[in-house]
């Protein structure tokens, strides 16, 4: 039997016997004294009985009633068991979140503390060279004095031009990505150490960069692509180009699977790599690579647009040093009308574009085309500095000319006046107008024209030393915290470009003459 059945009877019982009490009690009143003793004797002894049972009976009672207290409590404890069971487990989840938040705060100390350890040591490393290197960049070639504004033959830029200059390593962080705060400091020396040609440094920094972009966005982000052609590029500045070559094509896959086949940044990663395969003498294998990142150019930015022209000039260059001559005279003339009209007759890229297509005329024996042209840069550039041509203010070509007809003896000895004030005009723009001198004057030298040809090289020459005497002096007011004074440009010879934002200008090979 169960408790409530068993106090369920107990009370039928309590009132069975509450009822038998009542009627013994009668029955004893009715019993007179005269009855037998012994039958009044019975009944009280019934009736101590059935007290006895109703007793016992009302014990039973009280202690169901404490039973049932006793287990309202223990339900009562067993339900705050499982409350606190509740909270124990709710705590351990949230010392669980905090010893992972704490041990996060403790790697983002730690890697806190190993960049700052790369800012000091960085900071103790002197920031600039005594190197002069940019002293040799106009060194006057007497192998074949006409020289093209995109040095083609890689032996020679590596003797002749300073590593890659920093604003164009620079140009790699602007795809229109923004490299994430804690790394744009270690970026930025990458590309300082890489500019200055420290390798050493600069290598290990980009790495660093390159593995921390890695951990934090996955290996197949916009970002880590980025950084991928900055590495690349420091490679191919060490001549390190099966190291570049991985990379750029790494770079390649990932733009294509993140911004899409179309995308400038990918048409950048394209073109540098036609630039690795162009130093290598891999021609071939560079053009379309080149045709196919100006392709992209011309659908996204339009064909008339300035990287539109710079591409343009890569791809005649490497036609060129396949001897496609006709297909390099499209690419220049068309890059020539794009600077043009976009950028205006005054441009730098006009002028260094006219040379090259002049170049591409000497080449084939073209030489009045390519005098043409000569002229052309020559002269806008006097005029700038001097105003309109007139019968006492000549341009240097004209002046040439003149003393080769006049056979002018002690040209030494010229005041340099009588060179129409060239000698000033050579540093708008020097590079350019000291390469358009030696080219015009090798061209006279290959027509017998002695002597013009050695008045425009005297004039290259004096506008070398000058130029040569302003990096000098813009370097040594750098270094002291000068401000600098307004002087002649970069280094003497144009580079094959990348036209796309985000990434440097580039170099290739050229076959010796």
């Amino acid at each position: 039997m169960t408790q409530e059945e068993i106090v369920s009877n107990t009370k039928t019982v309590l009132q069975g016997l509450e009822a038998l009490r009542v009627e013994h009690l009668t029955l004893v009143s009715n019993l007179s004294e005269g009855t037998e003793g012994s039958k009044r004797e019975i009944v009280r002894q019934n009736i101590e009985n059935i007290e006895l049972g109703l007793g016992e009976a009302q014990v039973i009672v009280v202690l169901a009633s404490h039973l049932q207290n006793i287990e309202a409590e223990k339900q009562k404890l067993r339900t705050q068991v499982r409350r606190l069971c509740q909270e124990n487990a709710w705590l351990r989840d949230e010392l669980a979140n905090t010893q992972q938040k704490l041990q996060a705060s403790e790697q983002s100390v730690a890697q806190l503390e190993e960049e700052k350890k790369h800012l000091e040591f960085m900071a103790s490393v002197k920031k600039y060279d005594d190197n002069q290197e940019h002293e040799e960049n106009l060194e006057k070639s007497r192998s074949d004095p006409v020289v093209e504004l995109f040095p083609e033959d890689e032996s020679e830029e590596r003797q002749n031009m300073s590593p890659t200059p920093a604003n164009q390593f620079a140009n790699h962080a602007n795809a229109g990505y923004e490299i994430p705060a804690r790394l744009r400091t270690l970026h930025n020396l990458v590309i300082q150490y890489a500019s200055q040609g420290r390798y050493e440094v600069a290598v290990p920094l980009c790495k660093q960069a390159l593995e921390d972009l890695e951990k934090t966005s996955g290996h197949d982000h916009p970002d880590v692509a980025t950084m991928l052609n900055i590495l690349a590029l420091v490679y191919r500045d060490q001549n390190k180009y099966k190291e570049a070559a991985n990379l750029l094509n790494d770079a390649l896959a990932i733009r294509e699977k993140t911004l899409g086949e179309n995308h400038p940044a990918v048409a950048a990663t394209l073109n540098n790599l036609a630039v690795l395969y162009g130093k290598r003498g891999k021609y071939k294998d560079a053009e379309p690579l080149c045709k196919r990142a100006l392709e992209i150019r011309e659908n996204v930015l339009g064909k008339n647009h300035p990287d539109v022209a710079k591409q343009l000039n890569n791809l005649a260059l490497l036609c060129q040093n396949q001897t496609k001559y006709e297909e390099v005279e499209i690419y220049y003339q068309r890059a020539l009308e794009i600077y043009e009209m976009k950028l205006g007759p005054d441009d730098p890229n006009v002028a260094k574009t006219k040379n090259n297509l002049a170049s591409c005329y000497l080449k084939q024996g073209k030489y009045k085309e390519a005098e043409v042209l000569y002229k052309q840069v020559l002269t806008r550039a006097h005029e700038r500095e001097f105003g309109t041509i007139n019968g006492e203010n000549k341009p240097i070509w004209q002046v040439a000319e003149e003393r080769e007809e006049n056979k002018l003896k002690n040209r030494e000895n010229t005041p340099y006046g009588e060179y129409g004030g060239w000698h000033k005009a050579a540093k708008v723009d020097s590079p350019t107008v000291t390469v358009t001198l030696k080219n015009l004057g090798a061209l006279y030298r290959r027509q017998g024209k002695y002597e013009a040809a050695d008045t425009l090289e005297d004039c290259a020459l004096r506008s070398k030393k000058e130029a040569l005497d302003l990096a000098k002096q813009s370097k040594v007011a750098k270094i002291l915290g000068v401000p600098e004074g307004i002087g002649g440009g970069g280094g003497g010879r144009q580079k094959m470009k990348d036209s796309d934002k985000d990434d440097d200008e580039s170099v290739r090979r050229t076959p010796k003459q």
